[in-house]
């Protein structure tokens, strides 16, 4: 195999890869190995047409597709070794010649990993955050933990009220005639969900169980169904059922019922104490993300538009990752949604360029200040991991592999580049 590469515009590389006529005829054979089963001549058992009689009927290239399938991965993934350029986007592959009995040459366009220029990286300033608990998020935790456990109980001596969880049978009638879909029997319904057309749910309140209430309304103009669109309707309802949620009283019977306090100021307490080391969490998490967006404006890298196609598609895969473990598949999802995959990686890219960006910058700032990973943290970190997955530490070493070993340390030598200009930014 012999390899040129030519440097192109907007840190993108050309490789030019030949590989030999040799290599390409034992691809040939092979891809005539592969197929012939597949291919019928008369006057030959299937599977037993010599190849020179397929190549005479249906063309010297018959093969030529699965050849250059065959030899491509190979000679590329060499070819990027030998050019000792950092490759950081899918290759565009060009096939420039394929012919029986000369060499087989092909171009791959690709991007090369851009340089940063570092403009201040200490002391950016930054808006604090407030992490004081207020009453008002107290109360609402504790709120939560009280509808959590809430009970549920029947109610019959009065009649609809706002929030009530109610159970209905309904018609619905347009210019009094029943209309498809518009009826329904022993419906759940609670009062203010907003699950009906704009004015129905209100209208029920102060029905009364068990008889037959008319609700007039009309449907909205932008309506899925066109032929009900704008159109006054009634709707005959009949209240079967009205339950509400009791809420358990806020005192020291419920602070010992949710929590390990003995009184409701010690659990008030605690929940305050959560909510303040929550907010401080996210206020880290907001600090880092505006110290490195400040970094990246005063930074200066080109970022080739192949790298963030490749890095949407890897966002895309992950993604379809996420889906799989809950069950569905891209189809499903695209059916549901009725979008499509190059929309998806379209959709990806301003949060790709994001990415690539803060990773630039960060492993710039690691570069700067000499910041490595020691071999006492990479094995804390793998310590970490196995115990994650149950299974020794040298036998995750075994299955992670050196480039994956490698990309950890790279990780962990982000990570102190986040933690050194976070601590020497300035809160104002």
């Amino acid at each position: 195999m012999s390899l040129q590469v030519e440097k192109l515009d907007k840190n993108m590389a050309k490789l030019t890869i030949e590989v030999s006529a040799e290599e390409l005829e034992a691809a040939l054979q092979k891809a005539y190995q592969k197929n012939r089963k597949q291919i019928s001549v008369p006057g030959f058992r299937k599977g037993k047409v010599p190849r020179q009689m397929i190549e005479k009927m249906y063309g010297p290239g018959v093969f030529y597709e699965d050849a250059a399938n065959e030899l491509i991965p190979d000679a590329y993934a060499k070819a990027a070794d030998e050019s000792e350029l950092e490759l950081v986007s899918r290759p565009e592959i060009s096939v420039v010649q394929i012919e029986k009995g000369k060499p087989f040459i092909f171009t791959a366009e690709v991007a090369v990993k851009p340089e940063v220029t570092l403009g201040d990286y200490k002391g950016i300033e930054v808006e604090k955050a407030d992490t004081t608990a207020t009453d008002e998020e107290v109360n609402a935790e504790i709120d939560k933990e009280r509808e959590s456990n809430s009970r549920t109980i029947t109610v019959e001596d009065r009649a609809v009220q706002d929030g009530d969880m109610t159970v209905i049978d309904f018609e619905g009638f347009v210019d009094g005639v029943p209309f498809e879909g518009g009826k329904g029997t022993d419906y759940p319904l609670t009062i203010g969900s907003g699950a009906f057309i704009p004015g129905f749910e209100e209208k029920l309140i102060g029905a009364e169980l068990g008889k037959e209430v008319d609700v007039e309304v009309t449907f909205p103009e932008e309506y899925h169904a066109k032929e009900l669109a704008g159109k006054p309707a009634v709707f005959k309802c009949t209240v079967k059922e009205i339950k509400v949620k009791e809420l358990p009283e806020l005192d020291d019977d419920f602070a010992q019922d949710v929590s390990d306090f003995d009184t409701l100021e010690e659990y008030k307490a605690d929940v305050r104490k959560k909510v303040e080391e929550k907010k401080a969490a996210e206020a880290k998490a907001q600090k880092e993300d505006a110290v490195i967006e400040k970094i990246i404006e005063g930074a200066t890298m080109e970022i080739p538009e192949a790298m963030v196609k490749t890095q949407a598609e890897r966002m895309v895969d992950e993604f379809a990752q996420r889906l799989q473990m809950q069950g569905l598949t891209m189809d499903q999802y695209m059916q549901f949604t009725g979008s499509t995959v190059d929309a998806l990686v379209e959709q990806s890219k301003p949060q790709a360029l994001k990415r690539i960006q803060s990773r630039l910058v960060l492993e710039a700032v690691a570069a700067a200040e000499n910041l490595v990973a020691s071999e006492e943290e990479t094995e804390a970190e793998l310590s970490k991991m196995a115990e994650q997955y149950k299974m020794e530490v040298e036998k995750l070493k075994d299955l992670l592999g050196e480039e994956e070993l490698k990309n950890i340390k790279e990780d962990l030598a982000i990570q102190k580049a986040v933690d050194l200009v976070t601590e020497a930014a300035v809160e104002k």
